[in-house]
């Protein structure tokens, strides 16, 4: 291997290490005084290569390491964290949490979660696969995909690069109700970016493809080749007339809009009262044919966890079902604000997915197209404007006219807005072109209306 390859960490030997350091951590914060205290131990590292105009630009290669530790006096609490992992400096860090945690205001609700609460017992999720690939490789795989690209078109006249970014790690986490449990993870992605068009008149796009496994990632030249088919068809773009339209959102953004509900519904927001979802638990706040399910043990997913941040165990559980909220999304502490159990999310939630009793077997992007008729398929989304208190939505859009089910012409330079609880209560259709890019996935969704502001 040379120099400039990266590979895995030695796991077995560094896992074992690490949960030798968490039980010296929790002893030691025993000793001080402590009456409870959770430590984690993780380690990550990363080789990225970007390339552009078919020359290197940068290789970079990360190695990081970290031991945080939470203290509890009582309900007060305390944190301190370090990346010296000399005994000296373990129980300086110690020290410095139980400090914070003798003088800091005391919480009735703070604390680790309840032995019944946590996974003692979890199974493996597949979550890491190795891949020794050397910065030279990585090289030549960005540089592949940013050639398919330029080679597309002559209409492609620039690019804005193309990348390889790979990071694998793992953790220990440990807490003094004698949860002990960790794991090692993969993730590896491929990009591109090419330019069209001169001038004032240049667009730009991209493409990429994510995954745990190296040999599920799509070929270079298909990122390639997508990214530059999506650059072209922005070229000769035009604003369309204010107004209300149907709204089709590309599957690559349906993942975005149910983001903005989870945020919504997780215990933070919920319990300070900056949610429009405050108190809606039981109440039907999608339209009826929406199901939202959360499937935390899916063999290699991206979202997959076999316990949070915490070491509570997760669970399979219909979140959303026939338009009807079900569950939040809650940590411990959240839950005890809300006096309700915790759902195993602190940190998130994990390989969430949206589904309609209603979408069929043909339901692609044509077909979806089809259905929206005449309105707007948006590819884009620009900026973050959403108030989660009232629902509000607001954001730059681009994307596409569409007459008949036909695309007409690209969009640019438009606003689209509403709000958020009538959004969900008027998704007409999804689509089955799922991407699975992250832990939430959804087809394209149809709004029967949204506000369009254009020229």
């Amino acid at each position: 291997m040379s120099q400039s390859s990266i590979s895995f960490l030695p796991i077995s030997e560094n896992q074992a290490r690490f949960c030798q350091l968490t039980d010296d951590v929790l002893k030691h914060a025993k000793q001080l005084g402590a009456t409870d205290a959770a430590v984690e131990v993780a380690e990550n590292q990363g080789l990225s290569v970007a390339v552009r105009q078919q020359d290197v630009e940068t290789i970079e290669q990360t190695r990081d390491r970290s031991l945080s530790v939470t203290v509890f006096a009582g309900h007060k609490r305390g944190s301190a964290s370090t990346s010296d992992f000399s005994p000296k400096a373990l129980q300086d860090t110690v020290a410095a949490a139980w400090h914070i945690a003798r003088y800091t205001a005391e919480d009735p609700l703070a604390g680790l979660p309840d032995a019944d609460d946590l996974a003692m017992q979890y199974p493996d999720l597949a979550l890491y696969s190795p891949w020794v690939v050397s910065a030279e490789q990585a090289a030549q795989l960005a540089l592949r995909a940013e050639r398919a690209a330029l080679d597309h078109s002559p209409l492609i006249t620039n690019s804005d690069g193309a990348a390889l970014d790979t990071n694998v790690g793992h953790f220990v986490l440990a807490n003094s109700r004698g949860f002990l449990g960790g794991y090692p993870y993969s993730r590896y992605s491929i990009s591109a970016s090419p330019i069209a068009g001169e001038g004032n008149h240049m667009q730009r796009d991209y493409w990429y493809s994510v995954a745990r496994k190296p040999r599920l990632l799509e070929q270079p030249e298909t990122i390639g080749r997508i990214s530059a088919q999506r650059t072209l068809a922005r070229l000769d773009a035009k604003r369309i007339k204010t107004g209300k339209y149907p709204v089709l959102f590309d599957a690559t953004l349906s993942a975005g809009l149910l983001g903005s509900f989870v945020r919504a519904a997780s215990g933070g927001a919920l319990y300070r009262k900056t949610s429009f979802l405050v108190d809606q638990l039981g109440q039907s706040i999608f339209a009826p044919h929406i199901h939202i399910a959360e499937r935390p043990y899916i063999q290699g997913g991206l979202g997959s966890a076999p316990f949070d941040a915490e070491g509570v165990k997760t669970r399979e559980r219909i979140i959303v079902d026939q338009g009807v909220l079900q569950g939040y999304f809650l940590s411990s502490y959240t839950a005890r604000k809300l006096g309700m159990p915790t759902t195993g999310n602190a940190g998130g939630a994990h390989n969430l997915r949206l589904l309609s009793s209603q979408t069929q077997a043909g339901d692609g992007l044509t077909q979806m197209l089809k259905k929206l008729g005449t309105g707007l398929y948006v590819t884009e989304l620009i900026g973050q404007g959403i108030n989660y208190v009232t629902g509000d939505y607001s954001r730059g859009a681009f994307g596409f006219w569409v007459e008949n089910g036909e695309i007409q012409h690209a969009v640019e330079e438009i606003t689209i807005a509403g709000n958020l609880a009538t959004m969900f209560q008027q998704i007409v259709a999804v689509g089955n072109d799922v991407m699975v890019r992250g832990g939430k996935q959804s087809g394209s969704l149809l709004i029967e209306e949204l506000a369009v502001a254009g020229s």
